[in-house]
């Protein structure tokens, strides 16, 4: 197996639909050979750090969350000084989370400080819940935690050595460009917003945008894409009848899961999910 290399890699963020619960049942689904690993949708990436490919690409359309990966590779230890000057009250909380209300002056941030700032809202707001307005404004309450630990340096610094020691291809976008442009070789990972189970789950708010159903959709068709150009890959969704529909003709494992990140405990209970593939 690939995974297991360094045991200090893990999540740097807490991400809603995040995979760390479901590894055991996610790795031993995986094929046997491939060569490069693509993860379209990589979120907090905990598949992809509980592997460590040596060759892979990841992507995300969230911005924000690409540029701590890339700041993360390029500039950990100042990125560890910025962290250190956060405070784990409620006052210094909203101070840095009302950064981005003023659009030429969030402008005018380094990179440094905004993953910085990403990672200390992260850690500090409710539930550890990554969520914007329509206005792409994070806008998740603080979270009056205890001890939070706003700065992991072992970790991030572990995820600094992987990161420059693999060939890692990085980038914020559509996922489609991905998918066009991948070797025959590849294996590809599709985690993207789960079709909401009622019409009061829905959370696709990582972005200003959302995942619609006929988003849904397009992902769909491009996943018979993939089958038709004979490159395999391996999708986790909610277990709805839509998305049970869509994935018909392929294999289709259900399995239960507990929901981590939600707008309160009620909401947090277990859920079927769906891992489809279109290899044995």
């Amino acid at each position: 197996m690939r995974y297991g290399k360094n045991q200090l890699i893990s999540p740097v963020l807490k991400w809603a639909g995040g995979k760390r619960q479901l590894l055991d049942t996610l790795i031993p689904l995986l094929p046997k050979d491939y060569s490069v690993y693509c993860e379209p949708f990589v979120g907090g990436g905990a598949l992809f750090f509980a592997l460590q490919p040596q060759l892979a690409c990841i992507n995300d359309i969230n911005h924000e969350l690409i540029q701590v990966y890339i700041v993360i590779k390029n500039n950990v230890d100042a990125l560890i000084e910025r962290l250190k000057k956060f405070q784990n009250d409620k006052e210094h909380f909203y101070e840095v989370r009302s950064w981005d209300r003023n659009k030429d002056s969030y402008a005018q941030l380094s990179n440094i400080e905004k993953a910085a700032r990403i990672i200390y809202l992260n850690r500090t707001c409710f539930n550890g819940l990554f969520r914007v307005n329509a206005s792409g404004e994070f806008n998740v309450p603080f979270g009056s935690y205890a001890n939070p630990n706003i700065v992991n340096e072992p970790v991030l610094r572990a995820i600094n050595s992987y990161l420059n020691s693999a060939e890692i291809a990085i980038s914020a976008g559509d996922y489609v460009e991905i998918l066009r442009n991948l070797p025959d070789n590849a294996f590809v990972y599709l985690d993207p917003p789960y079709d909401p189970v009622s019409t009061t789950a829905s959370f696709t708010s990582y972005t200003k945008g959302g995942f619609s159903q006929e988003e849904q959709i397009r992902l769909r068709r491009y996943c018979d894409e993939l089958d038709e150009r004979g490159i395999k890959f391996m999708l986790s969704n909610s277990a709805t009848d839509f998305i049970c529909e869509q994935y018909g003709k392929y294999n289709i494992k259900i399995v239960s899961a507990r929901r981590l990140v939600g707008a309160n405990a009620s909401s947090r209970g277990k859920i079927q999910e769906i891992i489809v593939r279109n290899y044995e």
